[in-house]
């Protein structure tokens, strides 16, 4: 989030292989039909290990027996917040299938409470898969977990100039790892521009963009992504398709455009190198986050999180085939000109497969019982519900 906060393909071919022992015969002539050649075998051929062999059964469907409002759930991540009430999340997590929470707010407590509060809430959840963790610890003034145990880190400006940020990196997703954090919403990959600087509100004015430079932002970025999946937590790279040159915050400010981003920007083209470095190796696939704000070059009619043609952009042209997260829809300015139930549904219609509702979780309610009447009324959107579903259940591993 931002208060005061794609794809490698392969390809490969076979050849044909020949069993030792065994004479290949009979192979039909330009003239006859095809027919399966004729193996003669020797006494001491080396029988077929597959000749009987039956084929592989399907892999199984991990939505099997799941019920539209479990599928649903998964789609949605509320705010738990780290202090004060927490019933309603509770309530949602119970009894709605509510399956990521995200720790919201700030905590001075050390690492063992915070394990005890994921602890307590993983068990009220009674769905097929565990309950998905996440919080924000970019660093600098984005941190949400600041008690003992949880390492002050310095904002992305400082972070970038660091000898070793990937082994720094590492050690705070540790610490998060240790405090049942399956998610982190960072690193922050928006290009800010140097003549802009802290005039940038949501991200230049806290120093929490990896320098000025399409280079220093990908070597920033991937570098802390690369910590954290060293760690086995899923970085998550935001906010697409870059919030560096908008003036306001879309978290308190609404009409929120930017005027100037193109498909083929650089700022684009960083979201793609970043993902593709935070790819590289083991550990857990990032997520990527997608803004609120409009993009007039883009889709002048939509904020990014709601259209199909930015999200589009993310999942064609740039390949990426993870989990889209939208930036938190419950509370921003930007998005209060749609009913909450509308977000979920046009940002699922988008392409998007977790909408955060973090800031007001109670707006999740509406959310849910939109997505499920969409689901139940359109085939079509049911099909992108289970495809979502499917994407987060696989990110919980």
């Amino acid at each position: 989030m931002h208060r005061r906060r794609c794809a490698v393909a392969g390809a490969h071919s076979a050849g044909r292989v020949l069993v030792p022992g065994v004479v290949p015969v009979g192979a039909p002539d330009d003239d006859e039909p095809d027919t399966p050649a004729v193996s003669v075998a020797g006494p001491h051929a080396v029988p077929d290990p597959h000749a009987d062999a039956s084929p592989p059964p399907p892999p199984a469907d991990p939505l099997a027996g799941w019920t539209l409002e479990q599928k649903v759930g998964q789609l949605l991540m509320v705010g738990l917040p780290v202090r004060g009430s927490r019933d309603t999340t509770a309530a949602l997590v119970r009894d709605r299938h509510v399956g990521g929470v995200f720790l919201a707010g700030r905590s001075q407590a050390p690492v063992q409470n915070v394990l005890n509060l994921v602890d307590a809430f993983r068990a009220m959840s009674h769905d097929p898969v565990r309950l998905l963790v996440a919080t924000d610890q970019e660093g600098g003034q984005v941190r949400v977990l600041q008690g003992p145990g949880f390492t002050a880190a310095p904002p992305a400006t400082q972070q970038v100039t660091l000898p070793d940020l990937a082994a720094q990196a590492t050690t705070w997703g540790t610490e998060l790892r240790a405090a049942g954090v399956d998610v982190d919403l960072a690193p922050v990959a928006d290009l800010v521009p140097p003549e802009l600087g802290t005039g940038n509100a949501p991200i230049g004015r806290y120093g929490r963009n990896y320098g000025s430079t399409p280079e220093s932002v990908v070597a920033g970025a991937g570098a802390f992504a690369a910590g954290m999946r060293a760690a086995g937590v899923v970085p998550t790279v935001k906010h697409f398709p870059g919030l560096g040159r908008v003036t306001q915050n879309t978290d308190t400010t609404a009409g929120v455009h930017d005027s100037v981003t193109t498909a083929d920007d650089a700022s684009v083209g960083v979201f793609r190198d970043v993902v593709a470095a935070a790819s590289r190796g083991d550990g857990p696939r990032p997520w990527v986050m997608m803004s609120t704000a409009v993009y007039d070059r883009i889709d002048p009619t939509l904020p990014a999180a709601f259209s199909p043609t930015v999200v589009g952009l993310l999942r064609g042209t740039l390949g990426f085939d993870g989990v889209v997260v939208t930036d938190d829809v419950s509370h921003a300015a930007q998005v209060q000109a749609w009913s909450p139930g509308d977000r979920a549904v046009l940002a699922v219609e988008a392409g998007v497969d977790v909408v955060l509702a973090s800031a007001d979780p109670s707006t999740a309610n509406a959310m849910l019982d939109a997505l499920v009447a969409k689901a139940q009324a359109d085939p079509a959107f049911a099909a992108k519900v289970d495809a979502a579903a499917r994407r987060v259940v696989a990110a919980k591993g």
